[in-house]
């Protein structure tokens, strides 16, 4: 059904109750969907919702930077991020950095929560109180999230195969400087910290397939290393 409200949920078993619960309060047409990436894109392309709903953990702490990517390429609806439970203030954050202009999250209470959804529902911006004070302390305000790159995506996969930065500057004929560059701004656009939650966060958004994941740097040497002789010459 073309325009209404789209929510996109993992918790497939209660689309029929989040459908009931959000008419009730004032949204029209509601469709819940579990859609994800080019079918979630063709899905918005057919029905044309005046208002996207997303839930804040569709996609881990990748979630601000999916939904920025969505409001870049159909930046005439409004969309709103709904978290359900406790979710990272300072990755809350960046729904809005991103340009998603509200976020409501159930853990600050359920007043606040129902009051952001009601403000929704009224064709209204919500922000949670949270959020706002986390950007107010800033000095400045972050850069909202780019793009992953093909060389980011180069860079992205042999980090999560284990290479190291000297690995990969030599194997992709570039300095380990601008290896440094390139890893800092993918942490950044993902809201990561680490290689673990980079792999995690790649393969939640298909940024890597699981087959491509090959943990043997040239390098690598397994320890501790074999007492035997023979064994060390890879002899029986």
């Amino acid at each position: 059904m073309r325009g209404g409200t789209l929510l996109v949920s993992r918790s497939i078993n209660n689309h029929e109750y989040y459908k009931q619960r959000l008419e009730t309060l004032g949204f029209y047409n509601v469709t819940v969907t579990d859609l994800e990436r080019d079918a979630l894109n063709s899905l918005i392309n057919d029905m044309k919702p005046s208002l996207i709903l997303m839930s804040a953990r569709f996609y881990h702490c990748c979630t601000p930077y999916h939904m920025g990517q969505l409001k870049k390429k159909f930046p005439k609806i409004k969309m709103a991020a709904v978290s359900v439970g406790e979710y990272p203030v300072d990755v809350a954050m960046y729904f809005i950095i991103n340009g998603v202009k509200s976020y409501i999250n159930s853990f600050e209470g359920l007043d606040q929560f129902y009051k952001g959804l009601v403000a929704l529902a009224d064709g209204r911006d919500y922000i949670s109180p949270e959020v706002i004070e986390r950007i107010k302390i800033r000095n400045e305000i972050p850069e909202p999230s780019g793009n992953i790159t093909e060389r980011h995506r180069e860079i992205l996969r042999l980090i999560c195969c284990g290479f190291t930065e000297n690995e990969i500057a030599e194997t992709l004929h570039i300095s380990r400087r601008t290896v440094t560059t390139h890893k800092t701004e993918i942490y950044k656009t993902l809201n990561i910290r680490n290689p673990v939650e980079l792999v995690r966060s790649a393969l939640t958004i298909k940024l890597l397939q699981l087959e491509e994941l090959h943990f043997y740097p040239r390098d690598l040497t397994v320890n501790p290393l074999p007492k035997n002789k023979y064994l060390k010459r890879g002899k029986k």
